[in-house]
């Protein structure tokens, strides 16, 4: 089916107070609502986690952080806040769904997607969210949150569920052997391919994305190299936008999500993979 986006029921709620490591849920969408929680804790490093908990049904989806060729992106604004120096939000792995032939990063379901919170002991992060909820129709929903990143009685229960949530999120591959070598353009401009050690990681979860350029990488393609997956740029493109971009690899292993970083190149790996198609 496809998705229709509906501007027009944009939710907009008034900010929650905080309450005990949490501030109270906002309904933004038929059966799905979103809060804040806290794990009420500041780190030796003035790092506190809080997280986004979205509480919908199975049939419903939100975004990763490309969201792909349909979904919406989430934007975050922490500008009201008081003593908060940074935040970023940390994306668990997502779930690469193909409809009517479109291609999109989705959670389904109950999701909390951690946000690291740089601040004071007395900082108060004022958070106003806008991510897409999708389920007959997609409605671009906001919110505003505000919690403190500390709490006289830190949240044990909270704690533990953005742990649960932060053992999803890729983490940096520092485990030896490199799964994934050079990341190189197609000579046609119209894909990448990935050198990957398919004994380290599954070649079908590789994903790669880039940030804030508007380019989507398609579901990995096996590649007439045993050590090569191929993945198609879903849209238009060229070399001279590829040269040199920099990309994350994502992928799973029996370990849990790794990532790793690399910039684009042109070269041997490429052209052989071509020849051979």
């Amino acid at each position: 089916m496809t998705i229709r986006i509906a501007i027009a029921a944009l939710a907009v709620l008034a900010g929650a107070s905080a309450q005990a490591g949490e501030t109270p849920w906002q309904e933004v969408a038929p059966g799905v609502s979103i809060r804040m929680i806290s794990a009420g804790t500041l780190s030796a490093d003035g790092k506190a986690m809080l997280a986004l908990e979205i509480d919908m049904p199975e049939t419903t989806k939100t975004y990763w952080r490309v969201p792909g060729e349909t979904g919406l992106p989430i934007s975050l604004d922490a500008s009201a806040s008081t003593g908060v120096s940074a935040h970023r939000l940390l994306w668990p792995y997502p779930q690469r769904e193909t409809k009517s032939g479109k291609l999109d990063y989705v959670y389904y379901g109950p999701t909390i997607l951690p946000l690291e919170v740089t601040g004071s002991a007395d900082a108060t992060l004022d958070l106003k969210a806008t991510l897409g909820i999708c389920s007959e129709i997609c409605i671009p929903a906001q919110v505003n949150l505000s919690l403190p990143l500390t709490d006289d009685a830190p949240d044990s229960p909270n704690q533990l569920r953005i742990r649960q949530a932060l053992a999803e999120v890729p983490i940096d591959w520092t485990e030896g052997a490199d799964p994934v070598g050079s990341v190189e353009a197609m000579a046609d401009g119209k894909a990448v391919s990935v050198e990957v050690d398919a004994a380290l990681l599954d070649p079908d979860s590789v994903i790669v994305a880039t940030n804030g350029d508007g380019l989507v990488f398609g579901a990995p393609q096996k590649s007439p190299q045993s050590n090569l997956v191929v993945l198609p740029i879903l849209g238009k493109s060229d070399n001279s936008a590829l040269d040199g971009l920099d990309v994350e690899v994502t992928f799973m292993t029996d370990m849990g999500a790794y990532v790793v970083n690399r910039a684009v190149e042109a070269g041997s790996v490429a052209e052989a993979a071509e020849a051979g198609r």
